[in-house]
């Protein structure tokens, strides 16, 4: 137990259970009783994973999610201390929407949302959960939301469309007419 600490220190990555459920499988012999935890884990930095797991015993069960969550870290491109972009995603019936939000907002999300986005280090950010209130899909909602997240280039993001649209317009009008060509007539002579 005192190693597993010690790793813990080590590699600075917070680790949150956003809920433990009480399973119970029908056997022959009666029922069986099991607890199912989702984890998620983050550095703070933009790297997060979410895991699920059972076992007989809570601790048991928060201690494999765990370690699965630490494999299934991934990346997410983020701007500054919000996201880059709005989003919305689904998974089974649970709809997350997630919007960037300027600095000193906060994080203003429920449910499975908010220990997801504070353990990634996503400091202003907007979020709402439609559909499912269950909080297993929405926190596999916000997790396909975070991976089909893009990068935004600074440069793009100031150009103005309209600026551009102008432009093309003034280079058609600025180009030369050339007269249509008319049509030559062939007379037939008549016989």
């Amino acid at each position: 137990m005192a190693d597993f600490v010690k790793r813990e220190e080590k590699d600075d990555i917070e680790e949150r259970v956003i809920q433990i459920d009480r399973i119970t499988r029908v056997v022959k012999g009666g029922r069986r009783l099991r607890f199912r935890a989702i984890v998620v884990v983050g550095d703070g930095k933009g790297r997060v994973g979410l895991a699920v797991d059972k076992s007989s015993e809570v601790v048991g069960a928060i201690e494999k999610a765990t370690r699965k969550a630490r494999k299934s870290m991934f990346t997410v491109n983020l701007t500054e201390n919000t996201i880059p972009h709005e989003i919305t995603a689904k998974h089974a019936g649970a709809q997350v929407f997630l919007k960037p939000a300027k600095p000193g907002t906060g994080v203003i999300a429920g449910g499975a949302v908010r220990p997801i986005l504070e353990v990634l280090g996503v400091r202003d950010v907007l979020s709402k959960i439609q559909g499912s209130g269950s909080k297993l899909n929405n926190a596999y909602a916000t997790i396909v939301a975070l991976r089909s997240l893009r990068k935004i280039d600074k440069k793009e993001e100031k150009k103005p469309v309209q600026k551009t649209v102008k432009k093309e317009i003034k280079e058609i009008k600025a180009t030369p007419k050339k007269a249509p060509k008319k049509p030559t007539t062939v007379k037939k002579e008549k016989k």
